[in-house]
C-alpha cells in the first residue's frame, strides 16, 4: 500500500491549501477524482491514494494527472488553467496511459522508470503541455512508488529539489534534466536512504523542506 491513510508521511511537513471548487470549476468535464478531500487539504497521502485507484483500474489516468497537478501547483493563480491545458493536450487519457504502463506494474525497475521518463518528455510518445520534468516526475512518483521495498525508486525532481541537491546527486542546477541525470539522482537518493534507515522520498523531502 502507498500510503496508510490518516497517517502523514516521514518528513511531509504540512498539506497543500487549494480551493477546491475554484479547482473544479477550472477543469474538463470528467478530469475530477471525487476522492480528494473536500476540505482542499492535501497531503501526499491523498494522491497516493488516487494513484492507487488509478492502478487499480477505478481511476483514469486524467483523474490521476489531475490530483498531482491540484497538489503541485496548490495555490498558484494560473494552476487550474495550465493543468487544463495539459489535460486538454491528452483527451482520451491514451497519452498518459501509455507513459504509465511502465510504472504500473508492482515492481518497475530502473529501465522501466527511465523509458517512462523519456516518453513523458518526448512530444512524439506522451509529452503534454505545460508538463515539463518538474511535473511530471510528480506524475511518475506518485504512479510509480512502492512504499516499504527500498532500493531505486522514481522521486520529484523539479528546480527547488535540483537546486539543493549536492554534486554527487548527479543533477545539473537547471530546469529541464536527462532520463540518466534523473536515474543517476534517484540511485544517489536510494544509498542515502538505506544509510539513513529511511524511505527514498524521505530524502527527496529532507533536501527541499520548505517544498
Amino acid at each position: 500500500m502507498q500510503a496508510t491513510e490518516g497517517v502523514v508521511l516521514p518528513g511531509e511537513r504540512t498539506p497543500v491549501t487549494v480551493h477546491i471548487d475554484r479547482w473544479r470549476a477550472g477543469l474538463p468535464p470528467g478530469a475530477w477524482p471525487d476522492s480528494l478531500p473536500a476540505s482542499g487539504k492535501l497531503w501526499r497521502r491523498d494522491v497516493f491514494a488516487v494513484a492507487d485507484a488509478y492502478r487499480a483500474g477505478s481511476v483514469s489516468p486524467r483523474q490521476l494527472l489531475t490530483a498531482v497537478l491540484v497538489w503541485a501547483y496548490g495555490p498558484i493563480g494560473y494552476g487550474p488553467w495550465r493543468a487544463a491545458r495539459s489535460l486538454d493536450g491528452d483527451p482520451d487519457g491514451k497519452r498518459l496511459a501509455y507513459a504509465l504502463e511502465e510504472v504500473a506494474t508492482p515492481a518497475p525497475d530502473e529501465d522501466a522508470l527511465g523509458t517512462a521518463y523519456r516518453r513523458l518528455g518526448d512530444p512524439d510518445h506522451a509529452r503534454l503541455p505545460w508538463l515539463g520534468p518538474g511535473l511530471f516526475t510528480k506524475v511518475l512518483y506518485f504512479a510509480g512508488y512502492r512504499r516499504g521495498v527500498g532500493g531505486v525508486q522514481p522521486l520529484i525532481l523539479d528546480r527547488v529539489v535540483a537546486g539543493h541537491l549536492p554534486p554527487e546527486a548527479g543533477v545539473g542546477r537547471r530546469n529541464g534534466w536527462a532520463s540518466g541525470e534523473w536515474l543517476a539522482y534517484l540511485r544517489w537518493a536510494a544509498e542515502q536512504a538505506r544509510l539513513r534507515g529511511v524511505e527514498p522520498d524521505a530524502v527527496e523531502m529532507a533536501v527541499a523542506p520548505d517544498q
